[in-house]
């Protein structure tokens, strides 16, 4: 194939985090196409319009995806970066996803100005998070603690932190290091305190079905050991019908040929819980199936009665 040539213009939301990932998917097809012209159309997404309520009251995750999409849809994009953590369990019809990129750390990070890790935060402490999951693991473990929610972009929420507005705030790992804010981070959550996100440290890459071309340019971009991990990922989730308003983490990690994975699904306070784990030989396994058999666990364990009672509430 020869190397392409011509524009490719990527659609992004217009946060440092999403311009930094468009910019690092820019680089990554010109390093391998340097005749190709790379431009970035940045975008204000329903998702970051709408700062005064949480994600889950106003529609989800998704918010932060259709305007991206509907650009690739009317052709003023040729392709759409994401964080894979933000997009839908399912694609709509017409859209393909062409490659997952190498995973940044996945966990999440532990910020604050006074306090050393979560669990020296004292009874009454108020700690900000922008997720359900997060919410629902500290409620489950740290029943004492002023969880509130908190949105906006990176800086916004460590100014609010620096305001002192929070003893402390939860943020992904990921985010920290690509935007050089690595030593902000107080302490790193491990798994088993913090379940990330299906697709969390990830970024995908999107276009449209029939752009064979486009496919064809971006799969050297793709990671397979980091796309199997969050088809795996994804599929707990969508076995689950998880979404936004479903407290729910999932976690697969390569351990030399295993592949193991971790997921719970929880009430937003944390009063139900319910976590299992399952693991393959090696990635010659469908992800699919772990995570279908992973779900299956979590619903054995009571997650349909969790599930049942969310939708009750909502």
């Amino acid at each position: 194939m020869s190397s392409p040539s011509g524009k490719i213009v990527i659609a992004t939301r217009e946060s440092a985090l999403a311009i930094w990932q468009a910019h690092y998917i820019r680089q990554r097809l010109i390093d391998r196409h340097p005749s190709l012209q790379v431009e970035l159309l940045g975008m204000l997404t329903q998702g970051d319009r709408l700062l005064s309520a949480s994600l889950a009251k106003v529609g989800g995750k998704g918010l932060f995806v259709k305007e991206l999409e509907r650009a690739l849809a009317d052709g003023r994009a040729d392709i759409a970066v994401h964080s894979m953590k933000d997009m839908p369990m399912d694609l709509p019809a017409g859209f393909a996803l062409g490659a997952v990129t190498e995973r940044e750390d996945a966990r999440d990070a532990f910020v604050s100005l006074r306090y050393p890790r979560l669990s020296s935060l004292p009874s009454g402490a108020r700690i900000g998070t922008s997720s359900l999951r997060r919410e629902s693991q500290l409620r489950a473990r740290y029943p004492g603690l002023d969880v509130n929610p908190l949105r906006g972009n990176v800086q916004t929420r460590l100014r609010k932190l620096e305001e002192g507005q929070y003893a402390a705030i939860i943020l992904a790992v990921a985010g920290l290091k690509r935007l050089g804010l690595e030593t902000r981070i107080t302490a790193v959550l491990e798994p088993e305190e913090s379940l990330p996100a299906p697709g969390q440290g990830a970024i995908g890459v999107e276009c449209l079905e029939q752009r064979t071309d486009l496919i064809q340019m971006l799969a050297p971009l793709n990671d397979a050991a980091t796309q199997w991990c969050v088809r795996a990922e994804r599929q707990v989730s969508r076995t689950l019908s998880g979404s936004c308003v479903v407290p729910l983490g999932a976690f697969a990690q390569p351990l030399g040929d295993r592949v193991w994975m971790r997921a719970f699904v929880a009430s937003p306070d944390g009063r139900s819980y319910v976590a299992d784990e399952g693991e393959v030989a090696d990635r010659s396994a469908s992800p699919e199936a772990l995570g279908t058999a992973v779900a299956e666990k979590l619903i054995a364990a009571g997650a349909r009665e969790i599930l049942a009672a969310l939708t009750h509430d909502s």
